[in-house]
Order: C-alpha cells, then sequence, then structure tokens
C-alpha cells in the first residue's frame, strides 16, 4: 500500500524500465560506496517507485533512504536469512509487485547472496534489470595502476594462513590482476602471506575509497606487507590490488598446488582449480591427482606432468 505522504498519481509515475515490463521486477540497484554523492538519479528514481526494497542491513540503507526522503518498505536480505527470505521475495514478485535489491553499499551480488536470487528470479520468470553504480573493486583497480585489461574479483582471502595459501597457489598462475577485499586487523599477515606465495608482485591498497579519508598506497607486497606490520591496522573498509605473474614467474608447481588443494577437498574438484590456474588440461592435472592421492600408476613419482 502507497504511503500516506505519497499520491496513488505519483506511484504509478515509474521508470520506464518498469513500465516496460508485465508482472513484478526485479532490480539491482548500486547505492554509493562512501560519498553519497554518488547515487544516480536513475538509482533515486527506482528506489521510490519499488514497491519494497531488500537490503543487508536496513539500518543502512534506511540511513540512505531517509537523506533523499525516500519512504519505501525495507526488508532484510542476507547470508544469516536468505534461504527463508529467497521464496517470500519470489512470492511477491509473482504478485505483479517491484523489489528493488541493495546491498549497505556498491554493487549487490558482489559478495553477498544476491545471485541466488537473480538465479531464483529468473527460473521463475520474473524480469530482472539493473542500476549499475559505485563498485569499490573496480574502484580499487582503476586507482592503482595496475594492469586493468585483464582481472579477477575472488572477494575474501580465507582468515586461516593455510587456507589462505591454498587459494594463493591456485591463483599464482592466472595471467590477470588479483583483487581482494580485506580487513584491518589481518591486513599485514595477508600482505605477508601474499608475498611468501606469490613473490615480490607490484600491489595497491586501497582504502576508504570516496570517503574523506581515501588512500591508496601503492609498492610491492613485501614492502606493503612491512609497512602495516610497523603502522599497525589501518580502519576502513580495504582492497587489495596485486599486479598479475611477473615475467620471470613461468614456472607452476603444480604438485605442490594439487597436494595443497587435496587437503581441501575431492580428487576432482582439485584437478578441475589446478588446471584452470596452472592452463593445462584437466585430464592430465587429474591423472596426477590421482597419483599424488595414492589411486593411481605413479603414485609414488614426484615429477611435474
Amino acid at each position: 500500500m502507497p504511503e500516506p505522504s505519497e499520491s496513488r498519481e505519483g506511484r504509478q509515475r515509474r521508470p520506464q524500465s518498469f513500465q516496460a515490463t508485465k508482472g513484478g521486477l526485479l532490480a539491482l540497484v548500486a547505492t554509493p560506496i562512501g560519498n553519497l554523492g554518488d547515487i544516480s538519479a536513475r538509482a533515486l528514481e527506482t528506489l521510490r517507485a519499488a514497491d519494497l526494497i531488500a537490503c543487508e542491513d536496513t539500518r543502512v540503507t534506511g540511513n540512505l533512504l531517509s537523506k533523499f526522503e525516500i519512504r519505501r518498505p525495507t526488508l532484510p536480505y542476507h547470508d544469516h536469512n536468505a534461504e527463508t527470505m529467497r521464496p517470500k521475495l519470489i512470492e511477491r514478485l509473482l504478485q505483479g509487485e517491484t523489489v528493488a535489491l541493495c546491498s549497505d553499499a556498491g554493487m549487490p551480488l558482489i559478495s553477498d547472496p544476491g545471485y541466488k536470487l537473480v538465479r531464483a528470479a529468473t527460473e521463475a520468470g520474473i524480469a530482472v534489470t539493473v542500476i549499475p553504480g559505485p563498485s569499490a573493486p573496480l574502484a580499487a583497480l582503476v586507482l592503482s595502476g595496475l594492469p586493468s585489461d585483464r582481472f579477477l574479483f575472488a572477494g575474501f582471502l580465507p582468515v586461516k594462513d593455510g587456507a589462505r595459501r591454498t587459494m594463493l597457489l591456485e591463483l599464482k598462475a592466472v595471467p590477470a590482476t588479483l583483487l581482494f577485499f580485506e580487513t584491518g586487523p589481518r591486513l599485514a599477515d595477508s600482505l605477508t602471506t601474499c608475498a611468501a606465495v606469490l613473490g615480490e608482485r607490484p600491489a595497491a591498497v586501497a582504502r576508504e575509497l570516496t570517503k574523506l579519508h581515501e588512500e591508496v598506497r601503492r609498492d610491492t607486497l613485501g614492502a606493503l606487507a612491512r609497512h602495516y606490520q610497523e603502522s599497525g591496522a589501518p580502519k576502513g573498509e580495504i582492497v587489495v590490488v596485486i599486479g598479475p605473474p611477473l615475467p620471470d614467474e613461468t614456472v607452476f608447481d603444480v604438485d605442490a598446488a594439487l597436494e595443497s588443494a587435496l587437503q581441501r577437498m575431492g580428487v576432482k574438484e582439485a584437478a578441475t582449480a589446478v588446471a584452470a590456474a596452472a592452463g593445462k588440461p584437466r585430464r592430465e592435472i587429474y591423472t596426477r591427482a590421482l597419483a599424488l592421492a595414492g589411486r593411481g600408476p605413479i603414485a609414488s613419482q614426484k615429477g611435474k606432468p
């Protein structure tokens, strides 16, 4: 039901993307990552027209809506309630409602469960559209000064050092700039592990992007690790950007990557992950994985495939 302060005529003035669809519509709306001035006119129009706004934290999104005097119902949708809330959102969409999906900051679906809602909506025949805008990984990438023609965003690095090393080994040979989210308390340790596994690649640490204390520090991984070990944990939201493999990083240790991967996944999964990282045929890597797992005819051999 429309808010008392909003006329029926006002609720009927919807963005063209809304008017062009039959039934419900799921709109993915990017929100500012810091500076509220970065929100687009189209994003504001979409939020005002929505029947319901699904968001990570209703308090965070509520502050944004209050700033722009938008009075629409909100509903929490995040990792902890997604399985319960998703069917309810799909039901409302099937009833013809317009649902806007927001994250606390930046593009929804980046490191959040939004993609499952999009998948469920498309499977149900519901129209989905996107209102693009701010994104912390992309902002960090273009500010880093590192190659941006090919890049891979891999979310948060694992908390435990062993799992962190496993992930980095799998990504070591990827011929692209790597991007990760990280927290201040873990930053120095993560950079130290990155330097140990990836070598002295050029890198950048970007934090508080678009905010008053925006900072981008550029150096090698080792130098950045030493800086944050000495200066202490920085505040704010952080993106780590790491340059692609250096010219002399031509040898990929398949056995080391497989042995690391086999500690946390099955043979097939390990072979698939390492084959992608090494750029080698999966069948070849699968044969080697079987051998290292003790199921193949060359289990006692330690050469590279």
